[in-house]
C-alpha cells in the first residue's frame, strides 16, 4: 500500500471526510491502479472460498469487494465535473477505461456468476428480508445485463463498447463544457444593455472586469449571464445572437459533438442486441416503473395531447402581444422570454426582477434548513474545518434533533466557474450503508451554478434558482435521510424514474405563501415578502403551462427517438432531431440550432432512454403534494409517512410498493394536468 497517497490512506478528518486539501492530480492514477489490484484480490478470495456460496459469502462479499475504487473513482468523478482543469480532465481518457475493465472483470467473471447463480436459485428458502432479497436480486440482475449469460465471444464484444463508452460520455462533456466557455460576448454601448436589471448590469461589469475589460459589460452562456438577458435585453439582434450561440453548443465548429452522438447510439444499440434485447430503450426500460417503451411512449403522447394546443394557444398569444408592443408580426424562440415577461408583468402585475431582492441566497439556504427541520427534524451546522476542493464550497454536519443522532456531512457549491459543467445537480462522496465492517452515514453534496454576488449586491436568486435550491435539495434529503444496510441500495439508488419525486416534491413548499414566509426576505431591510407579491406569484404559476410543457415533452420524445431507432438508419445528426421532436414544435426548426449535441442528461449524465422519468415525476410528485396540502403544508404525519416509506427506503423494495404504502394507493395519473390547468 502506498505510504504517501492521501486516496490510499484512512481519511481522518471528522466522519472521514475527504481530505481535498491533500488530493493533487498526480495521486489519482496511481490510487485507481491500486484500488483495482485490492478489488481483483478481494474478488480471487470470494472465488477461493471453500464453503457454498451463501448470501454473507458471496452476495454481501460482492457488494463490498471494490469499495475502494468506488470511493476514489467518486471523488475523481464529481470533481471531473464539478471542479476540474484540464489536467483533471485529461485524466478521464485512462481513468474510466480502467474502471470499465474492473466492472467487466467482474460482471463477465463465470465463476463468480456461477456463485452468484447458486445463490439466486435457491433464493425461496434463504428466509432472507425485503432488503436482502433485492439485494440478491439486484446483483444477479447486474451480472445478466452485463453479459454474464452471454458466451465468450460475445462478452468480449461487450467488453469492447463498454470500453469505447467510458470515454465518449465524458468527451461529450467537455465538449460541451468548452464550446460553453468558449463564447463571450463584449458591450460598451447602453443601447446595447437597455431593459437588463441593475444587479445584471453589475454582474456583467464585474465579469469584463476580470476579463481585463474594465467599463464594458460581458455576457456568456452560463445560465445566470444568458438567461437574464434573454428575458431583459431590448435588443433584438443581439438576443438572437446570443440565442443562436446558446442552441448551437457543440454542434459543428471546433468543439463538434455530432461524431460522438451517432458512436454513443450505435454502441449503446449494439450492447443492447448482444444483450438480446430489441434497442438501448428496451434495454434501459427493463429496469424502470414505466418497463418498456410503449408505456413511455403512451404516457408522454397523452400529456402532448394535452399540451399541444395550449402550447399553440401560448406562442399565439404572445405574437399577438409582441405585435401590439413592437409591431412584430412573427415571434422567434429568441424573442419568447422576452415577451414572455412583458406579458406576464402586463396580466399579473409583476416581474420575474422583483422577486429577486427576497430571494438572497443565504436565505434561501437557510429557508431550506428551515424547511427540512419543520418537515423532517433535521439542523445543519457548518464546520469550517472539513476541508473542501474549491474556497466557495461549504461543509455541514447534519443532525436529528429528536434524538441529537449524526446524520451525514453535506456539501454545497452554488456559483459558475469556468472548471465547472452547467446545470445543477446532486451527488454523494460516500454513500449510506456498511461499508469496511460499520454502518456509515452518507456524504452529500448539492452543485449549482447560480447568480453570483456583485461588488455591491449579495448573490439574488431568480425564482426558478430558488426551485433549482429546492429541487436538488429534495435528491440531497433522499441521500441524507437513507436508513438502509447494503450502499447500493440506499439513497437514490432507486429505479431513474422514480428518482426525481423526492426532488419535485420539494419544488411545491416554493410555491406556496406558508413556504415563502419562511424565508422569503428583503436583502436590504429584511421585511417579509409582500402577501400580494406572493399572491400575483401563484396566479403566474399555470403561466404558459402548455409552452412549458411540451418543451419538455420535445425532449423526452427526442430521448426515446435516440434510443429506440435503428442507428443505422440515422445519417444525420440535426435531420433526425428535427424528425423526432416535428410534433412537439411550436416554432419552425431555426438553421443552425441543436439540442442533442449538447443534450448532457442523455448522452453523459445516466438519462438516456430516461428523460421521460421528470415528467413521470411530476406525476408523482403532484399527486404527492396534493396529500401534503388536504393535510397541512407540515403535517407531521404526512412527512413522516414520506420519509418512512420514500426517503429513507431507497431502493430496498420497488417503488410502486413504496409509494403505495405512503399514499395509501397508486398515484392520480390526472394530478400533473390538474396542477397546470391543462383539464
Amino acid at each position: 500500500m502506498n505510504t504517501t497517497n492521501p486516496l490510499l490512506q484512512p481519511f481522518k478528518n471528522k466522519d472521514q471526510a475527504v481530505p481535498f486539501d491533500l488530493i493533487k492530480v498526480e495521486h489519482y492514477v496511481p490510487a485507481v491502479e491500486e484500488a483495482i489490484k485490492m478489488a481483483k484480490e478481494n474478488v480471487a478470495k470470494i472465488k477461493a472460498n471453500p464453503a457454498a456460496p451463501d448470501f454473507e459469502n458471496t452476495i454481501v462479499a460482492l457488494e463490498a469487494a471494490s469499495v475502494h475504487a468506488d470511493q476514489i473513482s467518486t471523488i475523481y468523478s464529481n470533481l471531473e465535473v464539478a471542479h476540474a482543469d484540464e489536467a483533471l480532465q485529461a485524466l478521464a481518457k485512462d481513468i474510466y477505461p480502467m474502471l470499465t475493465a474492473l466492472s467487466s472483470d467482474i460482471s463477465l467473471d463465470s465463476e463468480i456468476f456461477a456463485r452468484v447463480k447458486a445463490v439466486y436459485d435457491k433464493r425461496e428458502s434463504l428466509n432472507l428480508n425485503l432488503e436482502q432479497t433485492r439485494l440478491l436480486e439486484k446483483t444477479y440482475l447486474s451480472f445478466t445485463r452485463n453479459g454474464a449469460l452471454l458466451n465468450a465471444a460475445d462478452k468480449e464484444t461487450l467488453r469492447q463498447i463498454d470500453q469505447e463508452l467510458s470515454v465518449l460520455g465524458p468527451k461529450f462533456s467537455e465538449n460541451v463544457l468548452k464550446a460553453t466557455n468558449s463564447f463571450e460576448m463584449l458591450l460598451d454601448k447602453k443601447e446595447d444593455v437597455d431593459g437588463l436589471p441593475e444587479g445584471t448590469l453589475e454582474g456583467a461589469a464585474a465579469l469584463a472586469k476580470a476579463k481585463g475589460h474594465d467599463g464594458k459589460w460581458m455576457f456568456n452562456l452560463q445560465i445566470p449571464s444568458y438567461l437574464p438577458f434573454m428575458t431583459y435585453a431590448k435588443n433584438r439582434a443581439l438576443r438572437e445572437k446570443m440565442w443562436r450561440a446558446f442552441s448551437s453548443k457543440a454542434f459543428k465548429g471546433e468543439f463538434d459533438n455530432q461524431a460522438n452522438v451517432l458512436k454513443i447510439v450505435e454502441l449503446r444499440d449494439k450492447r443492447a442486441k448482444v444483450l438480446k434485447f430489441t434497442t438501448h430503450a428496451d434495454f434501459v426500460l427493463a429496469e424502470r416503473m414505466a418497463k418498456n417503451p410503449k408505456t413511455v411512449m403512451d404516457f408522454l403522447n397523452k400529456l402532448l395531447a394535452a399540451s399541444k394546443n395550449a402550447g399553440l394557444k401560448d406562442v399565439q398569444e404572445l405574437t399577438e402581444f409582441a405585435n401590439k408592443l413592437d409591431g412584430l408580426t412573427e415571434i422567434k424562440p429568441w424573442d419568447v422570454a422576452y415577451y414572455s415577461e412583458k406579458l406576464k408583468e402586463e396580466r399579473y402585475a409583476f416581474n420575474e426582477e422583483d422577486l429577486r431582492p427576497y430571494f438572497k441566497l443565504e436565505n434561501v439556504v437557510e429557508g431550506v434548513f428551515a424547511h427540512a427541520k419543520k418537515l423532517y427534524g433535521l439542523t445543519f451546522k457548518e464546520n469550517k474545518e472539513i476541508p473542501v476542493y474549491h474556497p466557495e464550497v461549504k461543509a455541514y454536519e447534519i443532525y436529528e434533533d429528536a434524538s441529537g443522532k449524526y446524520m451525514g456531512l453535506f456539501y454545497t457549491d452554488y456559483f459558475p466557474r469556468e472548471t465547472k459543467k452547467g446545470g445543477a445537480w446532486m451527488t454523494q462522496f460516500r454513500s449510506q450503508g456498511l461499508i469496511d465492517g460499520e454502518m456509515k452515514r452518507p456524504h452529500v453534496s448539492i452543485v449549482c451554478n447560480f447568480t453570483q454576488p456583485t461588488p455591491t449586491k449579495p448573490s439574488l436568486l431568480t425564482y426558478d434558482e430558488v426551485r433549482t435550491l429546492f429541487h436538488e435539495f429534495g435528491h440531497a434529503l433522499h441521500g441524507m435521510l437513507s436508513e438502509c444496510t447494503y450502499p447500493s441500495l440506499s439513497g437514490t439508488n432507486v429505479y431513474w424514474d422514480f428518482v426525481e419525486l423526492p426532488s419535485q416534491i420539494m419544488e411545491n413548499w416554493v410555491g406556496e405563501k406558508e413556504g415563502l414566509d419562511i424565508f422569503a426576505r428583503h436583502y436590504e431591510t429584511n421585511e417579509p415578502m409582500p402577501a400580494e407579491l406572493i399572491e400575483k406569484l401563484k396566479r403566474s404559476q399555470k403561466f404558459q403551462a402548455g409552452y412549458m410543457s411540451c418543451r419538455q415533452l420535445q425532449f423526452g420524445l427526442m430521448d426515446m427517438a435516440w434510443h429506440s431507432t435503428d442507428p443505422g438508419t440515422i445519417k444525420d445528426v440535426d435531420a433526425f432531431e428535427e424528425l423526432a421532436t416535428a410534433e412537439t414544435r411550436l416554432f419552425p426548426k431555426v438553421d443552425g440550432a441543436n439540442s442533442s449535441c449538447s443534450f448532457g442528461h442523455i448522452f453523459a449524465g445516466g438519462y438516456s432512454a430516461g428523460y421521460y422519468s421528470y415528467k413521470w415525476a411530476e406525476v408523482l410528485d403532484a399527486d404527492a403534494f396534493e396529500y401534503f396540502k388536504e393535510k397541512g403544508l407540515f403535517n407531521q404525519e404526512v412527512a413522516k409517512k414520506f420519509k418512512d416509506n420514500v426517503l429513507s427506503r431507497g431502493g430496498t423494495e420497488h417503488p410502486m410498493d413504496l409509494y403505495k404504502k405512503f399514499r395509501g394507493r397508486e398515484p392520480d395519473p390526472n394530478a400533473l394536468l390538474r396542477r397546470d390547468g391543462l383539464i
